[in-house]
């Protein structure tokens, strides 16, 4: 069958907490409420309920995840090539729902959110915001699974920080997953990883725009938040990849002018993506979202050991890793692979041959379909 796009998408809201019992318990030991979860559904939930896979998205995603926004061809989802009629997650077969994280800037209740406990209604969190953790996430994700009437997830899945927030589902709510597919993605974040992290929100913070986190939104920290993301979109990248892609090539110039600014085809590619990505995302949830990542450790409650902390999940896991990918590389999908297996949890490992580095998630669709495709078809067939 030929391949097409999803199509049109209406965003929708979801919202909870309107009341001191309904609120969101964070870990930090603040309750959250109001909270709105932005979310968007592709293909049609059968009578059973029990073709719903939940897609949860990386650092810088959103809800968006395939298709366009309703009246604007120009906004295709970040995973376009995977989700729709098909495609890997079968959009004619399967029923998908994809929902911003709490804490995010592209509807979901964040920092650039109304504050209803402010003495003035109209102002905004900020700073005031409570800092949240990847489990956080999956706690709003769970009520709004039961907000469409879903018991059980036929399947999660997630690149990155979104493959986090599939192992953290599989752990907090073993019973409501049928099966998990983590892609490039790891069960704690490393000290490297943190590392990196520290640096993109130190650019933030000391950039003067921020002004504490208190900016306006014609006076934002751009210079900062861009910095942020070119070191970030380093990580993403592998030496390999940018070598073919960009090489010692330069741009807009025959030879070197001998200042400081762009000389090189690399160093344009990354200041344009620092732009892009300031005119699409907020600089205080990426301090927040990051800090949720470097907080993330499965095994954390259970004294380090990954097996003890998996040893309650019993559905099957499709784990994925690519080769060149130096931020959360195949090593850390292996330890994933040998807890389960310490546990005899059913588990299909493959880390694939890509150039492309951590992004490989995003762009070798092709074998990812193939991949997954099979998977899921074995997981639709026990439900059937």
């Amino acid at each position: 069958m030929e391949e097409k796009s999803y199509g049109p998408v209406v965003p929708e809201d979801f919202t909870f907490g309107l009341t001191e019992e309904d609120k969101l318990l964070l870990d930090c030991g603040r309750k959250l409420g109001p909270v709105n979860i932005r979310f968007e559904t592709y293909g049609k939930l059968d009578e059973k309920k029990s073709n719903a896979i939940l897609i949860l998205h990386a650092l810088s995603g959103d809800a968006h995840v395939a298709g366009y926004l309703d009246g604007d061809r120009s906004k295709i989802g970040w995973w376009d090539g995977m989700v729709g009629p098909g495609k890997g997650f079968d959009t004619d077969k399967y029923f998908i729902v994809c929902s911003n994280v709490i804490g995010g800037c592209s509807g979901s209740t964040g920092p650039r959110s109304f504050n209803p406990d402010s003495q003035n209604f109209s102002k905004i969190y900020n700073m005031d915001f409570p800092v949240i953790t990847i489990a956080d996430m999956v706690r709003a994700q769970y009520r709004l699974m039961k907000h469409l009437g879903i018991s059980q997830w036929l399947a999660l899945a997630g690149g990155s920080m979104g493959g986090m927030q599939a192992l953290e589902w599989a752990v907090s709510y073993p019973e409501a997953v049928r099966s998990i597919i983590p892609i490039a993605t790891t069960s704690r974040l490393s000290p490297q990883s943190i590392a990196f992290n520290w640096v993109g929100r130190q650019a933030i913070m000391n950039d003067p725009k921020w002004n504490s986190g208190n900016y306006d939104l014609d006076k934002v920290p751009e210079s900062g938040l861009a910095i942020a993301r070119m070191l970030g979109h380093i990580t993403y990248l592998s030496d390999k990849s940018m070598d073919r892609k960009f090489g010692r090539e330069l741009q807009e110039s025959e030879s070197y002018t001998f200042d400081f600014k762009h000389n090189f085809k690399v160093e344009s590619y990354l200041k344009h993506q620092g732009e892009k990505f300031v005119e699409r995302f907020d600089a205080n949830s990426y301090l927040y979202i990051s800090r949720a990542m470097d907080y993330f450790d499965l095994s954390g409650k259970f004294g380090g050991d990954l097996a003890i902390a998996l040893s309650q999940v019993h559905a099957p896991f499709l784990v994925i890793s690519f080769s060149s990918d130096w931020l959360f590389t195949p090593e850390e999908s292996l330890k994933i692979v040998e807890a389960l297996r310490i546990n005899s949890t059913d588990v299909t490992y493959c880390d694939i041959k890509s150039i492309y580095g951590h992004d490989a998630f995003l762009l070798e669709v092709d074998i990812l379909k193939r991949i997954i495709t099979d998977f899921l078809k074995c997981r639709y067939e026990e439900v059937k």
